[in-house]
């Protein structure tokens, strides 16, 4: 490969996951602006693997939410933490 088809190709590369780093940041804003618009999380539910959207209570939990599971604690560390993996 030629330096020019190299550059080429890098280029392409990374403009490519450019696109891509944008469009999964857009989509994380749009999902976490979207529990504050209306109060239902749209979550990835850690104990029966399924998307879920969700009402949450007054203390920020999940309406599923089940005290002393491992899962459904992770899951509300996440949302505090606004890590939670939403679709």
């Amino acid at each position: 490969m030629d330096r020019r088809a190299m550059n080429r190709f890098v280029r392409t590369t990374l403009r490519k996951a450019g696109r891509h780093y944008e469009k999964a940041r857009h989509d994380y804003e749009g999902a976490r602006n979207s529990v504050l618009e209306n109060e239902r999380a749209h979550i990835v539910c850690r104990r029966y693997a399924e998307k879920r959207a969700v009402e949450l209570d007054s203390d920020g939990r999940p309406e599923c939410y089940e005290a002393g599971h491992p899962d459904c604690e992770g899951c509300v560390e996440d949302l505090h933490n606004e890590t939670i993996e939403t679709w």
